[in-house]
């Protein structure tokens, strides 16, 4: 329903798209409401916490880009790029340019311009206006809109991410890349702390022993994420077993977790659909797994995605990153991965693979074969995710155009859909 109030266009229950798609234009998904002024458009979820923020100032930077803001309570500024760069590198339309340090090797640098800097103080200034204009003669559904969202002030998000990771156990360091198929809208469950490996290279290792979470654990975390979604629950269907290492588990605690959540959640009355489930796993995990747990997954009510990080098939590599593999157990995990992706439907595992100025040369050339000669024919499913090792923070667009040019030597190289891997937190 559309109502107008002086300058203000406001919009309830708006329904956005049902199914992420890969699109080169603006698009929401599931059920929000909505404000536009002259100069922004603000979308807020059905908690009335603001998600989604478009300039239509001059000083935006480009019209068909936005602020979007996470769970987490990080905004994330999706910039159109270079179409044809940023669909070639990341499979997607929409690169996320994050506010806080990460391994990204692209330029763009949104959140110091003025137009971005102003959206957020504007966005302050509604909040503020709409608290006031609540009190007065509205209608009564828009009164109720306006109230919810002007109680989630900056300081009041603050808190709610607090809650949200209190709830979980802690921050979700890093979120699988196959997530962007959902765009990243997914509820973290986890069920395991610590990491089998805890190799030297990585920068969002845990430093702990793989210890898994249990059952009255994971049941608390479910009511929980329930409470805290609240009629927000409607705009999800996307789980993520976390953290590092959910299939070291075992099925039981996977089957436990999943349908658990599924039902719990209401996956089934999603306004979304096709319900995902994504997670990571090891080398030693997928070797060590059953058929079992493979047929488990393939008969559950999602669309699975694993993601087991491999770094590299050569020797060298690996010492130098300090990573207690041999090149032999990397390629037979590859080689593993694709086995499932021919024979499980509903199951794509994919795999994470580094690139770094300081790496040996050979280390490009064993990424090249492998892609060459461990899956056999492509069948359609498994995805290559390069992740750049960033030196610095600071680092010039001197060393990343030389990162972006050893990605497209391995995209070149291979017949698998081969994309950048951003690291990206909850």
């Amino acid at each position: 329903m559309i109502h107008y109030i002086d300058d203000l266009t406001i919009t309830t229950d708006k329904a956005g798209a049902r199914e992420y798609a890969k699109v080169s234009y603006p698009i929401r998904y599931g059920v929000y409401d909505e404000i536009k002024t002259r100069d922004y458009l603000f979308q807020f979820d059905l908690r009335g916490e603001i998600k989604y923020i478009q300039g239509r100032r001059e000083d935006w930077p480009n019209p068909a880009e936005w602020l979007k803001r996470t769970r987490g309570n990080d905004w994330s500024y999706y910039s159109s790029g270079d179409y044809n760069g940023i669909v070639g590198r990341f499979g997607e339309y929409y690169f996320p340019c994050l506010s806080y340090v990460s391994n990204s090797i692209m330029a763009d640098k949104p959140f110091l311009s003025r137009g971005v800097q102003r959206a957020f103080f504007a966005a302050g200034r509604l909040l503020e206006r709409i608290s006031r204009i609540g009190s007065g003669a509205v209608p009564e559904e828009i009164g109720r809109f306006f109230a919810r969202s002007a109680a989630h002030d900056e300081k009041a998000l603050v808190r709610r991410a607090r809650q949200f990771h209190r709830i979980i156990g802690g921050r979700v360091s890093v979120l699988p890349p196959d997530a962007r198929h959902a765009d990243y809208e997914v509820i973290p469950l986890i069920l395991a702390d610590g990491c089998l490996y805890n190799c030297g290279f990585c920068s969002v290792k845990a430093g702990r022993e793989l210890t898994a979470r249990s059952r009255a654990d994971v049941t608390g975390q479910i009511a929980g994420l329930k409470r805290f979604y609240g009629p927000e629950l409607r705009n999800y269907n996307a789980l993520f077993l976390g953290q590092h290492d959910a299939l070291a588990v075992g099925a039981d605690l996977i089957e436990c977790a999943a349908q658990s959540a599924y039902d719990s959640l209401g996956f089934e009355h999603s306004f979304m659909e096709t319900p995902r489930l994504f997670f990571f796993g090891s080398a030693d995990s997928l070797l060590d797994a059953k058929e079992g747990i493979f047929r488990l997954l393939n008969r559950m009510p999602f669309a699975t995605y694993i993601n087991i990080g491999l770094e590299s098939a050569d020797a060298a590599t690996l010492e130098f990153l300090k990573k207690p593999l041999s090149g032999g157990k990397i390629r037979d995990t590859f080689t593993r991965m694709c086995a499932i992706n021919r024979e499980y439907e509903r199951i794509e595992a994919s795999a994470n693979f580094v690139i770094g100025l300081d790496l040996p040369p050979s280390h490009l050339a064993s990424l090249s074969q492998l892609a060459k000669d461990a899956g056999g024919p492509f069948c359609g499913k498994g995805h290559f995710y390069i992740s750049p090792m960033v030196r610095d923070s600071r680092s010039g667009w001197e060393e990343k155009r030389a990162l972006l040019a050893q990605f497209d030597r391995i995209k070149a190289a291979t017949v698998l859909p081969t994309s950048l891997y951003l690291i990206q937190r909850l």
